[in-house]
């Protein structure tokens, strides 16, 4: 369908009320609840930057440039309705080509009246690839180790690492001491299993544990279903490992503010920063105990935290105006929104914060 009428459509849409319903609205969101005249935002937006975030989801037939449709259908919108000029970042796959982007236009350009992400994401904010930003290789007598840090969201720092004996098995030595370079583009359960291949080849089975626990007899004892499975577990237990793979997430507060600066001389003082993806205005659950990193940004000290969503957090972090989305969302409902919002039309699924407000 033509660019011009997909925008007619979006904009006939403005006049339907709502059908958003959601109980849990006012506990996910709880800092603005006016007219968007209310707001010390600037009207009309007459620089608009849209930054559409490129990444390939694991095990899915997604286009990774999906989101470059949305960002197409909203700079036409803003050209049409506000006469404004849009920049729109290119080829953004990870955050080095994001900051890289943001240094050229922070030299050329003044701040703009909207900052839109448009991405996949989560209750920690917009996602990319887990790109390696930093990455070392140590070997001596003893320890083989291999380091990795990573961001795919700005402010989460994943760590990888890798260490091994070189007197164990020279193959696999010489394996890491050659090739160690090449793991930095692959993720952390890719690298495993590549390495558990190559000690499956390289390291042979404890024949007694095997029999123990995976013998014709063992297995005549466990369902039929259930066989492959055990197979491959006593593969694993039953050979001596070669390597020690760990990894772990922790907050990083200098990446996040440098983040959050980024934004900063992005967005002019009665700017908005919109992020267009799936719950950045939900309130992540709090548990002592969490099995993976959901809310672990929100729930931080930064910018004089916990906070109740990532758009708290970074409203706090930035001090301009920030909305996204509650709740999960497809790249149609983010251009339903922005539309929506910026013709001043109430609408909930959307947490929008102001600063002296939160």
């Amino acid at each position: 369908m033509h660019i011009k009428h997909l925008i007619c459509l979006l904009l006939l849409c403005i006049y339907v009320a709502t059908a958003y319903s959601n109980d849990n609205h006012l506990r996910s969101c709880r800092s603005f609840y006016g007219k968007l005249d209310d707001l010390a935002l600037q009207r009309p937006p007459l620089r608009v930057l849209l930054v559409p975030l490129l990444s390939k989801e694991p095990h899915s037939n997604e286009s990774p440039r999906w989101s470059e449709q949305p960002a197409r259908i909203l700079a036409a919108f803003y050209r049409k309705r506000f006469h404004a000029k849009v920049t729109q970042l290119r080829d953004v796959w990870s955050w080095a080509d994001y900051y890289r982007q943001v240094e050229l236009i922070q030299q050329q350009q003044p701040p703009f009246d909207r900052v839109i992400f448009i991405s996949h994401g989560g209750f920690d904010g917009p996602v990319l690839n887990n790109a390696v930003f930093w990455q070392d290789f140590q070997i001596s007598a003893n320890k083989g180790t291999l380091q990795q840090l990573s961001e795919s969201q700005p402010g989460l720092k994943n760590a990888l690492s890798i260490t091994y004996d070189p007197q164990k098995n020279r193959l696999f030595s010489d394996y890491m001491a050659t090739r160690w370079s090449e793991l930095e583009e692959l993720n952390p359960s890719i690298i495993w299993r590549r390495l558990k291949d190559l000690e499956k080849q390289l390291q042979p089975l404890d024949q007694a544990c095997f029999k123990q626990y995976c013998s014709p007899d063992q297995l005549a004892t466990s369902p039929v279903h259930q066989h492959s499975y055990r197979l491959q577990l006593c593969e694993q237990i039953c050979r001596e490992p070669l390597f020690e793979q760990k990894v772990s997430a922790t907050i990083s507060p200098e990446r996040f503010l440098h983040f959050a600066d980024s934004l900063n001389s992005l967005t002019s003082e009665d700017g908005l920063i919109f992020f267009g993806a799936c719950n950045p205005g939900s309130a992540a659950p709090i548990k002592m105990i969490e099995k993976d990193e959901t809310g672990l940004l929100i729930n931080s000290p930064l910018a004089g935290g916990p906070h109740k969503s990532y758009v708290h957090l970074v409203s706090a972090a930035t001090g301009r105006i920030t909305a996204g989305p509650i709740g999960n969302s497809s790249a149609e409902d983010i251009v339903n929104r922005i539309v929506m919002f910026e013709n001043g039309r109430s609408q909930q699924y959307l947490c929008i914060v102001a600063p002296a407000t939160h």
